[in-house]
Parts: structure tokens; C-alpha cells; sequence
């Protein structure tokens, strides 16, 4: 996610243009909405939706307006899909959803945020942060003049924290991603800070 374009502060989210249908890829989730494209105001004619929509179990989904989906019956059929155990998951998994999971993934990454903000400050390698909810990336950088990618360091501490029992995930070349799973505390999000910092001062003191 990268800030400053516009309304936006982590995608180009394009205005409609006009007798044309706008679709959004929502797989991912973890935001702190429902859908990632809520936080930008934009409803889309088409959205995609898959992976943690059926907790586990294999299902992708496309929703849309009405008049998107108004085919010729028959015209749109798969050999594998309607798996009925797969659906079934999804409506629980919405029905979770609904009971605060969203709202969670807001407070907590704003919590997580706001501590990597500050470690920010702690530490010069530590180079842009972002994110929505709970899907976050820190960048490390060499220096904060050139910044120059801190690619080597970055596996480091991908590793480190993988010896300590934080599952952190690399995007690119020097960023690390944190996308903890929805139901996460804010005690879990301290052990997980703390693993962190800890391995961020040895990286950067050797």
C-alpha cells in the first residue's frame, strides 16, 4: 500500500468512467471493512472474493450489481463449483464476521500501527510504514538519506523473528508484511511487537 495519491492513501482508485463496469479484487481481506474498497467511498459493479471467505475451504465468489448479472441462463456454468460444504462455510464465516471480527481487525491494526510509528522512531531501518487493519507492511531501508533497500537485513529479520515464533512475510525486496489472523488480542499483538523490536536491535547493531 503506498500513500499519497489523492483521495487515497494505499491505491489509485479510479472515478467509474461512464458505460463501463469497475471491479474490485477483495481476496485478501483483514482491512478493518468488510471490503478493503470501502474505505475509499467507491462501489464497484463487480467484486471478487476468495481464500479466508470459507475459512479454509476452497471457494471464490463473484458479486455484483443486478444488471451485471443478467445473463442468458446457462450461459455461465463451472464443472467444479456449488461445492454445497464449501458455501456452507462461507455463511458461517460471514455470520463471524458480523460479530466483530471487522471491527477488530480496525482497533488491533490501529494499535499495531500506531507501536510500529513509534519503533519507527527508534530505529533507522525502519523506513515507511503502512497499511489498513491488519494488513501491514514495514520497508527497511539502509539510511534514511538514500534510502537505499535494506534487502539483506530484511531476510534477516524475517528469519530471526521465524526462530522466535513470529510468522512475518516477505512483499519485495525489503518490505515485510504482518497480517495477523482476525481473532488476534492486543496481548497477542505485544508478544508479537516485542519479538520485533528485540530482533530489529540485534539486526541493527551487527
Amino acid at each position: 500500500m503506498m500513500n499519497g495519491y489523492g483521495k487515497s492513501d494505499s491505491l489509485i482508485v479510479p472515478r467509474k468512467p461512464p458505460n463501463k463496469a469497475q471491479a474490485a479484487e477483495e481476496v485478501e481481506g483483514r482491512t478493518g471493512k468488510m471490503m478493503a474498497i470501502e474505505h475509499w467511498g467507491v462501489v464497484p459493479d463487480i467484486i471478487a472474493l476468495a481464500k479466508g471467505i470459507a475459512s479454509g475451504m476452497p471457494l471464490g465468489a463473484t458479486v455484483s450489481q443486478t444488471e451485471v448479472m443478467d445473463w442468458v441462463p446457462g450461459s455461465h456454468a463451472s464443472t467444479f463449483g456449488g461445492n454445497p460444504i464449501s458455501c456452507q462455510a462461507a455463511l458461517t464465516t460471514i455470520e463471524l464476521l458480523e460479530e466483530g471480527l471487522v471491527e477488530n481487525a480496525a482497533r488491533i491494526g490501529d494499535y499495531i500501527l500506531g507501536k510500529l510509528k513509534e519503533l519507527q522512531k527508534e530505529f533507522e531501518m525502519i523506513g515507511d510504514v503502512r497499511g489498513k487493519g491488519l494488513m501491514i507492511g514495514v520497508e527497511l531501508i539502509k539510511d534514511r538519506e538514500t534510502k537505499k533497500k535494506a534487502i539483506k537485513e530484511r531476510n534477516a529479520v524475517i528469519q530471526r523473528c521465524f526462530e522466535k515464533g513470529l510468522l512475518i512475510l516477505g512483499c519485495g525486496e525489503n518490505t515485510f508484511r504482518l497480517i495477523p489472523p482476525l481473532i488476534i488480542t492486543q496481548r497477542d499483538a505485544d508478544t508479537a511487537l516485542t519479538i520485533l523490536e528485540e530482533v530489529l536491535k540485534k539486526i541493527e547493531k551487527s
